[in-house]
């Protein structure tokens, strides 16, 4: 074994970890700080075995790791901390060159463009430009068209051709996957072409362990640039736009074998292709790095943008989480990793993959881009700090300290949050007039009119006005929840005036500072309200108390303070005091607020920071809004960021040209019939190009195989071909039954 000490760089021998040039893959700089990245670049000789010191030259700390596995087994490695955006304590937009779409200018200069997808087949050229004039009228800056062999080809210079005759210049995206001769053909009539590194050069993947030696892949690269410089010599020549677009679900065997199905390998993926271009002189291109999964997302762009800064590459970005879906879980899962981005400044241009028409894409992505030019504009964020602890890589969860029983206690009290993200909600004195009500409201099951708590039941209320004491009915539906393990949560004020035993008190920070708390009985339990940009000295009070819960909270009309860098600095704060509160991220949203920028507001706000593991639970407030819209909302935030499941998850693809059945009708029959089971996964998608490999995430796939055929898969495996469609969703049924997945869907009470 060779053993090697370095002082701020790699050795040489370390395969694609180098220094900045065009050559390299992971980029490596001097820093302070070390963290652990867990999908980090293979070792790209399965014979070779190297242990690697690195020697942080300001500290004199030596970090040693060892390195001892093959690597298509792979194995974390301690790097440098990367920066991936302009400013941490603050929305500064990232600053990208312009590339030019036809005439739409897409990069930092200019405003962050919305786009979507035709979903018509495109030898259907009437069709086509109908569809693509009426996404023109809805306000899209771009247009892309699945273009998948010679007839499709064939058909889009008389796309092109009669959009210009009617006066719409939108530009034209061609979609190529499998087919670099069709993508040669295209560049000469459409401005832009998306190439998917994982399928452009290799084959489809079969998901196979492939084993190379350093000659061995050194020739693949070779073959990748054989095929794909012939596209960029001619999108230099007609002055054409590249989309170097990974998809997780679709990197090939070859890079899986090294890098694993990681957002690493979606970044050296394309990586590859980048280099090409660079090689070329030709920059007009952007990248994305799509997932179906907003946490796989957020990480893989974090990560290709870290490694653009480390070798001083400026290429704008496309954002996007591919087949999120339909309705709000489609609009919450976008809103999670598209709004994560956008808030630490990243994106340029943006894509909400819905599988609905794609007109009804344009008002949620058009509310994203503004949401992302408006914080960089006003520069949201906190004063200037420190920040240590957060994982910007990889997940992993600050679990906050669940309740625990006290000696005394006449209720149990570790019911008040729940270990995998926990839901509260507001409750008014109307509601208790009628407790049956509000106990199915909570998702209570009731048994002879007693609630008891279920899967989905909200965690604990937070109720501004207690009833008179005197009001024996409402104070009787308040005990029966407290019996349940619910916590009731009331403002100090109220409890002082009409105290409610057992009840939950929650003070703001001042309230401390003065000693407010000290005013009620002992051992009564409290929640603290924390803005999270207070000075530090004042949250230094902190350190003194053992709140059940801290719910963070920046009152909406605060345009200038970020919500998501003052949570941030407030975690950095709890952590470096060794301070294991769990928060919950508690958001008002004002009253009029329309239902999709609720839920694009709470995904791009909370869920920022549960991506990275931060928070333990949801508090959403609309006073005009339906109670039950806003608990299922919560639930589907925590979901989509892969913490409680509640419900069976669904990966759906938009559809687009490909498709091989009507993806809306069949997703909504599979939902109607599957969506009473809490951990099971099910992907439905219109065809092969992204299937088996999105469908790592999903226990059970339904994917179009031919006309009127459906393939059925478990995981990435097919395990019956050609189904009538007919027949289909009854044999998905069978199929989860067959592997001891289903329960009967539940009747009403």
């Amino acid at each position: 074994m060779a053993t090697t000490a370095a002082t701020g760089a790699l050795p040489p021998s370390f395969p694609s970890v180098k220094t900045k040039d065009h050559h390299s893959g992971i980029g490596f700089v001097k820093s302070l700080d070390f963290v652990r990245v867990s999908d980090l670049n293979r070792m790209k000789s399965r014979k070779t075995k190297i242990s690697v010191m690195i020697r942080n030259s300001n500290t004199g700390q030596d970090i040693i790791d060892e390195l001892q596995q093959s690597s298509s087994q792979g194995t974390p490695l301690l790097v440098p901390r990367q920066r991936y955006c302009e400013s941490l304590n603050k929305t500064v937009r990232r600053k990208t060159r312009t590339v030019m779409v036809g005439n739409v200018a897409l990069g930092s200069d200019h405003p962050i463009r919305v786009q979507t997808m035709n979903t018509t087949d495109t030898k259907d050229v009437s069709a086509t430009v109908q569809q693509v004039m009426k996404i023109a009228d809805e306000g899209a800056d771009i247009v892309r068209i699945t273009v998948q062999g010679k007839k499709e080809a064939d058909a889009c210079f008389e796309i092109k051709n009669s959009l210009v005759q009617k006066n719409y210049n939108i530009p034209l995206v061609a979609d190529i996957h499998f087919a670099p001769s069709i993508a040669l053909r295209v560049a000469e009539c459409f401005d832009k072409i998306r190439v998917n590194p994982g399928n452009f050069a290799d084959r489809r993947a079969q998901f196979e362990k492939l084993v190379y030696t350093e000659e061995d892949y050194q020739k693949e690269l070779e073959h990748i640039e054989q095929v794909f410089t012939p596209l960029v010599e001619k999108c230099k020549k007609y002055g054409r736009a590249l989309r170097i677009g990974t998809n997780h679900g679709s990197l090939s065997d070859r890079i899986m074998s090294y890098y694993g199905d990681s957002p690493r390998g979606m970044v050296e993926s394309a990586f590859e292709f980048a280099r090409i271009c660079r090689k070329l002189d030709f920059h007009n291109f952007v990248f994305s790095m799509k997932a179906s999964n907003p946490v796989v997302m957020v990480q893989a762009y974090r990560l290709l943008v870290s490694e653009m800064y480390l070798q001083g590459w400026d290429y704008p970005l496309h954002l996007g989480v591919t087949e999120a879906g339909e309705g709000e879980d489609g609009r919450m899962k976008s809103a999670i990793g598209i709004g994560t981005l956008l808030q630490d400044g990243l994106g340029d241009t943006i894509r909400v993959s819905l599988t609905e028409p794609p007109e009804e894409e344009i008002d949620p992505c058009r509310k994203l881009a503004n949401l992302g030019m408006r914080a960089s504009k006003l520069q949201s964020g906190v004063e200037p700090f420190e920040e240590k602890h957060r994982h910007y890589f990889d997940f992993q969860r600050r679990s906050g300290q669940l309740p625990v029983q006290k000696e005394g206690e006449e209720v149990d009290y570790r019911g008040a949050l729940h270990r995998d993200g926990s839901v509260l909600m507001s409750v008014s004195l109307d509601q208790l007039k009628a407790p049956e009500k509000l106990y199915k409201s909570l998702a209570a099951k009731l048994v002879v009119g007693m609630p008891f708590k279920d899967l989905a039941t909200v965690d604990s209320i937070l109720l501004r006005q207690l009833p008179p004491i005197d009001d024996h009915d409402a104070r009787l539906a308040l005990k029966r929840l407290i019996d349940i393990s619910m916590g009731v949560i009331t403002p100090l004020a109220e409890q002082l005036a009409k105290p409610l035993p057992n009840a939950i008190v929650l003070l703001t920070l001042k309230q401390l500072s003065i000693g407010a708390h000290k005013l009620l009985p002992q051992g009564t339990r409290f929640v603290v309200s924390v803005r999270g940009d207070e000075p530090f000295e004042e949250l230094q009070i902190l350190k003194d108390i053992d709140p059940t819960m801290i719910l963070h909270d920046i009152p909406h009309m605060e345009d200038k303070v970020s919500r998501v860098h003052a949570a941030r600095r407030l975690f950095e704060f709890l952590t470096d005091n060794s301070l294991n509160f769990p928060v919950i991220h508690h958001i008002q949203f004002q009253n009029g607020i329309n239902r999709d920028d609720l839920v694009i507001g709470a995904g791009a706000n909370a869920g920022a920071l549960l991506v990275d593991g931060l928070g333990d639970g949801l508090l959403l407030e609309a006073p005009d809004k339906d109670f039950d819209f806003l608990r299922d909302t919560s639930f589907n935030l925590l979901q989509g960021c892969r913490m409680r499941n509640t419900k069976t998850e669904y990966v759906s693809c938009p559809s687009c040209g490909r498709t091989l059945f009507d993806l809306q009708e069949i997703s909504a029959e599979i939902r109607e019939k599957t969506s009473h089971l809490p951990g099971v996964s099910i992907a439905i998608m219109g065809c092969i190009v992204n299937g088996p490999g999105e469908m790592a995430d999903a226990d059970f796939g339904y994917v179009g195989g031919a006309p009127g055929k459906i393939d059925l898969y478990v995981g990435k495996t097919v395990v019956k071909r050609g189904i009538a469609m007919e027949h289909a969703t009854n044999a998905l049924i069978e199929l989860i039954k067959e592997h001891g997945r289903w329960v009967d869907p539940p009747t009403e009470d």
